[in-house]
């Protein structure tokens, strides 16, 4: 088990350092880092509304779905926080935890798919998460394999299109996104609650990062925010992927971003301008010191979406 969670950790920190641009040295750090057991770690609850909670830790956020039959998750960020999220639920609810939904098969979102399926726990997702999981991937930026997952942290259902829960006297619904953040990402609405819960579609603040070599690509990230934004009203709670929880005001300053993204790179390819040209052009320049200076960097985003809008350059 160690050896598959160190692999997957491995995998994603090294996926994220190239992306980045990380020196090898930081990089060697992240990964040392990932092998521990995150004991500094703090796994925090806030609530949301109606049945719903979010959990932030390390990864992508966790969306806690508690009622009088039983528990959801949505996500379970990496393997060793998994007694600490166990332990916040725990103080969310005494009903027991019956499935976790993945949104998409990234490591922080599914490193604790082995601990919690040898539990009993029921895993779903999308057929593509549970292709990329069972079998090995070959990440060609990186040079890298990430070896199948142990059968214990395979999802047991999946679905290709929509899903409903029935549970808690409420109906949850997932919907897929084709070819967003990946090839696998899944929406969650929370119909009673009014919460929609985006993944890794959505990065609230902050550019985001579109994985390309998983089938990842813009115009599915904005399909993505235009299906959330058909379901949202001015009560409604957004839970992104990463950063805080919003409403459908930031969702559509975030869908304002990537538009305006799209559209000013696609004149540029159409202007017949290379990579190089597009990055030196800073065509994102007035949304970069707001939305650039986290995680994804403005050169990094403006290379995700040129190469979604002409791929293989």
């Amino acid at each position: 088990m160690r050896t598959r969670l160190q692999a997957m950790l491995t995998s994603c920190l090294y996926a994220a350092a190239v992306a980045l641009g990380v020196c090898l040295p930081a990089l060697t750090s992240a990964v040392a880092f990932a092998q521990q057991d995150m004991a500094d770690v703090t796994v925090r609850a806030e609530r949301v509304q109606g049945q719903v909670h979010v959990l932030f830790g390390r990864g992508g956020n966790i969306g806690v779905f508690a009622g009088n039959e039983a528990v959801i998750l949505i996500d379970d960020q990496f393997a060793p926080l998994t007694p600490k999220i166990e332990a916040a639920v725990r103080r969310i609810s005494d009903r027991p935890i019956r499935f976790i939904l993945n949104t998409h098969w990234h490591g922080d979102h599914t490193g604790g798919n082995e601990n919690f399926g040898k539990a009993g726990v029921v895993i779903v997702a999308h057929d593509n998460v549970y292709h990329r999981l069972s079998t090995e991937q070959f990440m060609a930026a990186f040079n890298r394999h990430v070896p199948a997952a142990p059968p214990a942290a395979l999802p047991v259902v999946t679905f290709n299109d929509e899903l409903t829960f029935h549970l808690n006297g409420e109906d949850v619904r997932a919907y897929h996104i084709p070819h967003a953040h990946t090839d696998g990402d899944s929406l969650v609405h929370f119909t009673k609650s009014n919460v929609v819960h985006m993944g890794d579609i959505m990065f609230n603040g902050f550019y985001p990062f579109i994985d390309l070599g998983s089938g990842g690509n813009v115009r599915g990230m904005i399909a993505g925010v235009e299906k959330a934004l058909a379901i949202a009203d001015d009560q409604t709670r957004i839970i992104p992927g990463h950063g805080p929880l919003t409403d459908r005001k930031g969702l559509e300053a975030y869908h304002r971003m990537l538009v305006t993204a799209r559209d000013r790179i696609q004149a540029l390819i159409d202007e017949g301008k290379s990579l190089e040209e597009a990055i030196a052009a800073r065509p994102m320049a007035d949304y970069d010191e707001t939305w650039g200076n986290r995680f994804i960097k403005p050169e990094q985003f403006v290379t995700f979406v040129y190469r979604s809008l002409k791929p293989g350059k």
